[in-house]
């Protein structure tokens, strides 16, 4: 037994030792040869179907995985664009407040003049037409404002944009835009004044001639229309008193008081003739000395006090008639002897018509002063010589000695009156008088 096991160690060390000296002999040739046998086994293992689908799959999931590149991408980036953009939106807001603030707090140190002391008066000159654009550009060019733009936002909100008026006006650099818009509304501050005198017996067409003349007025046929119609009748009684205005030329006629006036150069003409019926309201109710009357009476008061039966307007029109007629003051009271007596006469005397010369044109002077276009055969509606008793109304404006004539008349019994080439008056009570008196002046 003891020689069995031995026996059997032994035979198992000898096959060790033959394993471990044991080596492959396999050529080079031999590897090669058997591998291309084999590998088109292995390919031909699969089929074509098997590739395609294995490649969609591939396809798919590279696919996939590039979407889900571009998505962590895309969010990266959406992620780093918010960032900048809350930065731009932030530092955008800040620009914008700070510039909303500057422009606020410089537009209203501008508005209240807090930083303009300088107090020097500059003229400017505002042009016909004005508007706010054109306002501000004058301002801002002669340095009374600094802030144009917000000087015609505070103009917009005050409603003051369409208040400007032409003219040239006196203006404090340290002025605030209110006191700017009020001075430019007001015309308070205008400097460019013009003096008019409007001499008694004037009509309506020679002062709007005279105004032209001395460039107070640039629009006469405004003033000549606005003189003919019934804009004022609501601000003045004695206007709208008026009875016949559609059988006048002119419906101030008699009513714009001759005086000195002050006017703006190229004023408006509903400003000029405001100007004039205020004044002549003033003058109807002035109190003044009247020859025969202890007390001062009104104009007004004394149409009362004497008991005429004749109307403002009326004796408006004898007064205008006597102031075209008379050469004087003392022949201011007989010729309106003459007119009263010639009013007043019974129709069987033949003194109906008045036969004045100064009405037969109106309302122009002479026939030399007819335009063009009145034709060779004109007729007035206030010629004398084919009315009977007064025209429609009067044929200038009068003042007050002449107003004053027509209410205080003198006592006689002429009926006649005619002037030789210096002046001289010739008075008649009869016809044969006054042809005689004609004769004479010849």
């Amino acid at each position: 037994m003891e020689n069995y096991s031995n026996d059997r160690q032994k035979f198992d060390e000898q096959r060790r030792k033959k394993a471990e000296n044991f080596h492959l002999s396999i050529s080079d040739e031999a590897f090669g040869q058997e591998q291309e046998n084999t590998q088109p086994e292995e390919i031909n293992s699969y089929s074509g179907q098997d590739v395609k689908e294995q490649i969609a799959r591939e396809s798919q999931k590279s696919l996939k995985k590039r979407k889900r590149e571009q998505k962590r991408e895309l969010k990266r980036r959406n992620k780093r664009n918010r960032r900048i953009f809350r930065v731009m939106w932030l530092v955008s807001i800040l620009l914008i407040g700070t510039m909303i603030a500057t422009y606020i707090v410089t537009g209203m140190n501008d508005l209240l003049a807090i930083n303009r002391t300088d107090d020097s008066v500059i003229s400017v000159t505002i042009p016909a037409n004005p508007t706010l654009d054109s306002v501000t550009e004058i301002l801002v060019k002669n340095g009374i404002i600094n802030e144009g733009g917000y000087f015609k936002m505070f103009a917009n909100m005050t409603k003051s944009s369409n208040e400007f008026a032409q003219g040239t006006y006196e203006l404090r650099k340290n002025m605030d835009y209110q006191a700017i818009l009020t001075n430019l509304a007001g015309k308070s501050s205008r400097t460019d004044t013009v003096e008019v005198t409007i001499i008694e017996g004037m009509s309506v067409i020679e002062i709007a001639d005279k105004l032209v003349e001395e460039g107070a007025l640039s629009d006469k046929q405004q003033f000549l229309d606005l003189c003919a119609s019934d804009k004022f009748d609501n601000d003045f009684d004695f206007i709208k008193s008026i009875s016949n205005p559609g059988d006048r030329y002119y419906k101030l006629e008699g009513y714009l008081y001759p005086d000195k006036y002050e006017f703006y150069h190229n004023d408006d003409p509903l400003s000029i003739i405001y100007k004039f019926l205020n004044n002549f309201e003033s003058k109807l109710y002035e109190k003044q000395a009247f020859d025969g009357y202890e007390k001062l009476y009104s104009i007004h008061k004394m149409i009362e006090k004497t008991g005429t039966s004749y109307n403002l307007d009326q004796i408006l029109t004898i007064a205008s008639i006597i102031q075209a007629e008379a050469a004087n003051k003392e022949d201011m009271y007989i010729i309106s002897s003459i007119l009263h007596n010639r009013l007043s006469a019974d129709v069987d005397m033949g003194v109906s018509n008045l036969s004045l010369d100064s009405t037969k044109y109106y309302p122009y002077r002479t026939e030399k002063d007819l335009p063009a276009t009145a034709g060779k055969n004109y007729k007035s509606k206030y010629d004398t010589y084919s009315l009977n008793g007064l025209p429609p109304g009067p044929i200038c404006n009068p003042g007050n000695e002449a107003i004053t004539a027509a209410l205080l008349p003198e006592d006689t019994s002429y009926y006649y009156f005619c002037h030789d080439k210096d002046g001289q008056a010739y008075y008649a009570s009869t016809i044969y008088e006054h042809e005689a008196n004609l004769d004479l002046i010849k």
